[in-house]
């Protein structure tokens, strides 16, 4: 399948993504256009919204390993947090690369990029962050970070490099590459 790729519009926070229908085999039936691309728009408001994340590293040894985590989507970078001593902790020490999926498997949003450590964040990102997973978790789960829980570590960040979405396969897949990430 030919690697049809646009300039995509509606970015948030991303705004030189190149948005494209992902290379797969023929018999996939992958549209062969830009109908029914899916606009960002969708995937941040999944990733905003979204209640467990599945994270996805590579053992210093080649295995993989797969964990759902909380997370926050900020500004174009999703933040997660753990203890450095967790097997994704360890993990991401060995390798900072990770694939993110969003826990369904009909409306798609899976996240390719390289981790950066996000600790300690700055009192205005700890502040944004405080309030986003407090929104989130507190009346589930009951979990309030304060402002100084990242101080000494366990905060980290994904910028995608490459994403991908959809909400009816084969017709809606979509693919970005973000250069900046």
């Amino acid at each position: 399948m030919a690697d049809r790729t646009t300039a995509s519009k509606d970015l948030n926070a991303m705004p030189d993504a190149a948005r494209s229908r992902p290379l797969m085999p023929d018999g996939y039936g992958v549209p062969e256009n830009d109908e029914g691309l899916v606009p960002w728009s969708w995937a941040v408001e999944r990733l905003e919204k979204a209640g467990n994340y599945w994270f996805s590293t590579t053992r210093p040894d080649g295995r993989p390993h797969a964990m759902p985590a909380w997370a926050v989507w900020l500004d174009g970078t999703l933040y997660f947090e753990g203890s450095p001593e967790t097997r994704r902790g360890r993990n991401l020490a060995a390798n900072p690369e990770i694939v993110v999926h969003l826990e369904s498997g009909d409306e798609v949003v899976i996240l390719e990029g390289r981790t950066h450590e996000a600790s300690p964040p700055d009192r205005v990102l700890a502040e944004r962050l405080v309030a986003g997973f407090t929104t989130k978790y507190a009346e589930s789960h009951g979990y309030r970070p304060t402002v100084d829980q990242w101080d000494k570590g366990g905060l980290w960040s994904l910028r995608p490099r490459v994403a991908f979405a959809w909400s009816e396969f084969p017709k809606t897949v979509t693919r970005w590459r973000f250069p900046d990430a």
